[in-house]
Order: C-alpha cells, then structure tokens, then sequence
C-alpha cells in the first residue's frame, strides 16, 4: 500500500453515531457478511501483492473512490457496522456484491484494494438497498454509517451509477447463481443456511429483466478463489 495514506481511528468513524439510541438493540449479524468481508478479504490481499496492477486513476469516476485515509477497522466490522446501524436485510448485501463484481467486470481499470473497498461497499450497499427494499435510509443516514459527509456520497453513488452503465437489475436466477457461487466457492460451515436464508427473502419476488444475464460471477471478485 503506498506510504502516503495514512490509517483513520475507528473511533472516529463510530463516534457519530453513538446517540442514535434507537440503533441500541443488538442483533446478530447475517451470515453472509461473514462470506463476504472473507471473499473481499482475499480479493484484496491478491490485488495488493500484484504490484503491476494499478486502479486507472486517470478515470475520475474510478479516482472518486480513492481515498487518502485507510479505515483501520476490519472489513467485517465495517459490514456489522452497516448492520448495525442501517439494518438492511441479507439480500441487500448479496446484491451488493452482485454489484461490485459487475462494477470490476465493466471498468477493468478498477481493482478493490484497501484505499477504496469501503467507499465501493458502502455505496453498492446503499444502492442495492435502494434497489431491494421498500424503505430506505436517506443517503446523509449512509454516510455517517460510512463516515463521509453527505455531499460525497451523493457524489460516489452518482460515480457508481454511470460505471455500472446504470444496470442494477438482479434476476432471480442471477441472484441465485450468486448464493450458489457463495456456498461452493467460499469454504464456509453452514453455506447451505446461507443461500436458503437468502431464497427465503427473496421468495415470490420476481424481477423481470429486459436482456439476458450471466448465470455465473467471472470476475476479480471470484477469480481469487
């Protein structure tokens, strides 16, 4: 990682939301966040030992993303965080994820490293929470979860909006070869609950899709497994 970031507390990050008292209630978190802070754990140590590749600064969208600040919090802790305070459902994280191998698939000067992987989750989570659920957080809510003003992450989600090319829609089959990615690729006891758990949410949603979609995540994301 180049020496010019330096690390931010995670004080700093938490103490904003400390008087939310109507966040108090602990429940534990999904399964899923576990699979995916080890699947993004991976991806970013095999994209950091690669000292050739290099996230394409000269794009300002992908620029957008970088930050000169490396939370020192785990990425685990982080997506507890964001369940946490935000309470947003386990498909919410699954597609999410759906998103971030999308965004790497259609920019491939963007690798996920430790500079930009928490602004890249906690903009895909927003946006698939947006783009799943009936009621949602306002975007100034998501970014004292994610420790960044307003301004800029209504700038990110933007960014992220154009880099996708605007396709956020999810298939049921797609998000189900996504579960099933998870289960067989990431070695995980108890994967079986996981994609049952996920099917469970979404079952009766049926999302219609205008262009036919890959069944099968091939990207960074998954090539590091």
């Amino acid at each position: 990682m180049n020496s010019n970031f330096t690390t931010m507390s995670p004080r700093t990050l938490r103490s904003d939301l400390y008087s939310f008292t109507n966040q108090e209630k602990r429940t534990a978190p999904p399964l899923v966040i576990s699979v995916l802070a080890s699947l993004l754990d991976r991806t970013i140590s095999r994209n950091e030992r690669d000292i050739a590749i290099k996230c394409d600064l000269k794009d300002e969208r992908i620029a957008a993303f970088e930050s000169c600040k490396v939370l020192d919090m785990s990425l685990q802790a982080f997506l507890e965080r964001v369940f946490r305070y935000a309470r947003v459902t386990p498909p919410v994280y699954l597609v999410a994820y759906v998103y971030m191998d999308r965004l790497c698939q259609f920019n491939q000067g963007l690798q996920i490293v430790s500079t930009n992987v928490h602004r890249l989750l906690v903009t895909s989570i927003m946006v698939a929470s947006k783009f799943v659920e009936d009621l949602n957080y306002c975007n100034s809510y998501f970014a004292k979860v994610g420790g960044l003003s307003t301004e800029e992450l209504n700038s990110l989600e933007l960014n992220f909006l154009f880099l996708m090319g605007f396709r956020l829609n999810v298939s049921p089959t797609v998000f189900e070869s996504y579960c099933s990615h998870l289960e067989r690729e990431v070695s995980f006891g108890g994967g079986y609950q996981i994609e049952r758990c996920l099917r469970n949410y979404m079952c009766g949603v049926e999302i219609e899709s205008k262009e036919p979609e890959r069944r099968e995540p091939k990207n960074q994301l998954t090539r590091v497994l």
